[in-house]
């Protein structure tokens, strides 16, 4: 799946923006950074859940960003989250993405493209149209 530009979710409310205004277009969702030590993977776990129930088959890929803390990645995989972000040593990368494939998920190197960042955007859903227009 081709990926969209990024945007950079940080509520459900977010969430549903982005995937209104993808309308069944491949999208690419990012997690704040260190997101897996705040929100823990549990609530991306249950925030994937929600969007998954309101847009089913949405073509989406939602990257927990694990920071630099490999257990943070750990657990995000062993909650079955399909998509992380990971910032710390080679070493480690290594180990994680051999973990990631052997459970069917991916590990996504540190976000390097523009991202769209919705907070404090009045109309999001608009935001989100124009800035997938724009690849």
């Amino acid at each position: 799946m081709k990926l969209s530009r990024p945007i950079r979710i940080l509520s459900l409310d977010h969430a549903r923006a982005a995937l209104t205004a993808a309308a069944g277009t491949p999208v690419h969702l990012l997690s704040a950074p260190d997101a897996a030590g705040a929100l823990g993977a549990g609530g991306w776990r249950a925030l994937l859940d929600l969007i998954a129930a309101e847009f089913p088959g949405a073509p989406m890929t939602a990257v927990l960003d694990c920071g630099d803390a490999a257990g943070h990645a750990v657990a995000a995989l062993a909650a079955g989250i399909p998509d992380i972000a990971f910032s710390g040593e080679d070493a480690a990368a290594a180990r994680l993405a051999d973990i990631a494939h052997s459970l069917g998920a991916r590990l996504h190197p540190p976000q390097t493209r523009e991202v769209l960042d919705l907070r404090g955007h009045r109309e999001p859903v608009s935001t989100c149209r124009d800035w997938l227009a724009h690849p």
